[in-house]
């Protein structure tokens, strides 16, 4: 044998090594699966703080958990794919699904009044159609924007009838308190610390135009992993269970992962209703209605099929096995 055939033997036969080393190091690391957690989405809050999510997928998957600010986010980060998981009302994840996002909606986790329009104490304004030329604090493309939006559509009015100002949720209620803008589209948690701690007022209500809170997951992940996520959803059920059953405990884990006070999380649990996980006719009419004001308002294509949009972001076969457990 040359020096030359033993030098290429001896090469090829580390690279062998090489490759096999490779391979099972790839092997041998775990899936990771991102969720979000969000305090507008309670059960999430319950399922990190007692891991029931890491329990269900077992050891060979990693759990990583991110906070959600808001729909608007939980999308960003699902378009992204920092997120396998994310929280979002149902009218926001038709717009994004409207806007190429490519999510599937596949477990209701509440049917929540976590939106309404808000001012301060003493401030003149008592109706939506006062709030002709106001300023008024949003988060665009989450529930608490469409909501302004119909709520303006039932008054006559439009978005350029007012003053909106593009906000994250927490920071449009620090706005209203330092006066920065007239109201505030606002959502809980920070809705109701605003009622309680500045005894702001919530002077348009309707729950009807409140649309469930949506658990989604990237198709991609969907089509890949359909194992896993029904693991998920088995999870949030148990945590869904687990917050009926336990509502001073929900309240205390609420009040300790936002950092507010237990009355205030008592006050947003009053306005959540978890009974049923099923993505069915009820979370199909809510976001529905929603569609024709995004359309109207200029938010999506006046030529975009939102019905067809909802039929694609809609995978109800995770959850009709509970539908009879109603």
């Amino acid at each position: 044998m040359t020096g030359f055939t033993a030098f290429l033997r001896r090469t090829i036969a580390a690279a062998a090594v090489l490759t096999a080393c490779a391979g099972t190091a790839a092997q041998a690391e775990p899936l990771e699966v991102r969720l979000d957690y969000a305090y507008y989405n309670p059960v999430s809050l319950v399922l990190k703080d007692k891991h029931w999510v890491e329990e269900a997928l077992g050891p060979d998957v990693h759990v990583t958990w991110i906070l959600s600010a808001g729909s608007n986010k939980a999308l960003e980060f699902l378009n992204a794919q920092s997120l396998d998981f994310g929280s979002t009302a149902g009218s926001a994840a038709l717009l994004g699904r409207a806007n190429g996002n490519p999510i599937k909606s596949v477990y209701v986790f509440s049917k929540p009044e976590w939106t309404a329009l808000v001012t301060t104490a003493n401030s003149p304004i008592q109706t939506v159609a006062d709030l002709k030329g106001k300023r008024i604090a949003v988060t665009r493309g989450t529930d608490p924007h469409i909501f302004l939006l119909r709520a303006l559509a039932e008054s006559g009015l439009t978005e350029h009838d007012v003053k909106t100002v593009p906000l994250q949720h927490a920071d449009g209620r620090l706005a209203l308190e330092r006066g920065d803008v007239d109201a505030w589209s606002g959502l809980d948690p920070f809705m109701a610390q605003a009622e309680l701690e500045s005894h702001d007022r919530l002077f348009f209500r309707k729950a009807d135009l409140n649309t469930y809170g949506i658990l989604n997951v990237r198709e991609a992940f969907l089509a890949a992993h359909p194992d896993l996520v029904e693991k998920v959803i088995a999870a949030y059920e148990r945590g869904r269970h687990w917050s009926l059953d336990h509502k001073p405990e929900l309240a205390q884990t609420l009040a300790a992962a936002s950092k507010l006070s237990p009355e205030v999380a008592s006050r947003q649990l009053e306005r959540t209703d978890l009974s049923s996980p099923v993505l069915g006719d009820g979370p199909r009419r809510s976001i529905a209605a929603a569609a024709g004001v995004l359309k109207s308002s200029g938010v999506v294509d006046a030529s975009a099929d939102l019905d067809q949009v909802l039929a694609q972001l809609f995978e109800p076969r995770f959850t009709q096995k509970y539908a009879n457990a109603q």
